[in-house]
């Protein structure tokens, strides 16, 4: 097996009394697109920081392409892009002035123009920065981090407040670089991203990675193709949510906040019990969804929550 591009081991790091980062494990095979996802909190950012160079963890190993930062710093900065979150760029520049800048920060490169023309903005290469919209301003961002050529690209939530023209597009430029065999660390919390970016994915929560695989293992690990999810009008009694459980092709149930989340192996088998079932108990049916199992069905089995609940 070729030596992981990023290896974690028992990584942790903690600000107050919040523990950001608990023990996390991680490698990232040269190049494939590796996601980290779960909600705002679960420890994401502050991970990706750390493999940046960015923050200095409490303990724990990190080595980034066969280096460590605090003996190859240089050495790794020429190697990598880096987006982060949230970038400030001077809003008086061009965006040709701004990539010409980075791309003296880097002893090799290709040519800014180039850049600017691989994220479609060669039409605004004389705007100044603080005239671009947010998509632009992402392209941007996403054009300083390709500038050095990097071997390993970081992306933290590249695609965040984007609207969807603006995200496929990001994705676009991503795929790009993939297809080039570089290696990319992205963090998201858009399930429908890591599905059509990432060859693996680790789902954090509360600072560790609770689930580690390619999105159809992880979504065959649930037992279930499919999910179900119902709401009830008023009824003469209470409904009886337990019953499911029985149904034919019912793997999991639950019950909160006024609906009812079936996983289901069999659709066509599931559906109709449980309409019989609701009949039986007299309870009338208020609204009925289906969809195919997801990344987000798969955290929420795990952890009862959705990835954007606060």
């Amino acid at each position: 097996m070729p030596e992981p591009v990023l290896h974690v081991r028992n990584l942790r790091k903690t600000y107050k009394d919040v523990v950001a980062v608990d023990g996390l494990d991680l490698d990232v095979s040269p190049g494939e697109c590796f996601g980290l996802l779960g909600p705002n909190g679960a420890g994401k950012t502050t991970t990706i920081e750390i493999c940046e160079g960015l923050t200095e963890p409490d303990s724990g190993d990190v080595e980034v392409l066969g280096r460590r930062w605090d003996t190859a710093g240089g050495e790794l900065r020429q190697r990598l892009g880096i987006q982060l979150q949230e970038t400030q760029l001077a809003e008086k520049l061009t965006v040709e002035e701004t990539i010409r800048l980075f791309r003296s920060f880097f002893r090799r490169g290709p040519d800014p123009l180039h850049v600017i023309g691989l994220v479609q903005l060669h039409e605004k290469r004389r705007s100044r920065v603080g005239t671009l919209s947010g998509g632009q301003k992402q392209r941007l961002a996403l054009a300083c981090a390709l500038v050095g050529d990097p071997e390993l690209l970081f992306l933290d939530e590249p695609t965040t407040g984007l609207d969807p023209q603006a995200r496929r597009q990001l994705w676009d430029l991503i795929d790009e670089f993939k297809r080039a065999g570089r290696t990319i660390l992205l963090t998201t919390h858009y399930m429908d991203e890591a599905e059509r970016l990432c060859e693996r994915v680790g789902i954090m929560d509360h600072g560790k990675v609770i689930a580690l695989g390619s999105p159809r293992e992880l979504v065959a690990s649930m037992g279930a193709e499919h999910v179900v999810e119902f709401s009830t009008g008023e009824a003469e009694r209470p409904f009886d949510a337990s019953m499911l459980g029985g149904l034919h092709g019912v793997r999991e149930v639950r019950a909160g906040n006024g609906s009812v989340r079936l996983q289901v192996a069999e659709l066509h088998s599931a559906v109709p019990a449980l309409l019989a079932e609701l009949n039986r108990q007299r309870v009338p049916l208020a609204e009925l969804r289906t969809h195919s199992a997801t990344l987000e069905d798969v955290f929420v089995a795990l952890t009862g929550r959705h990835l954007r609940d606060d």
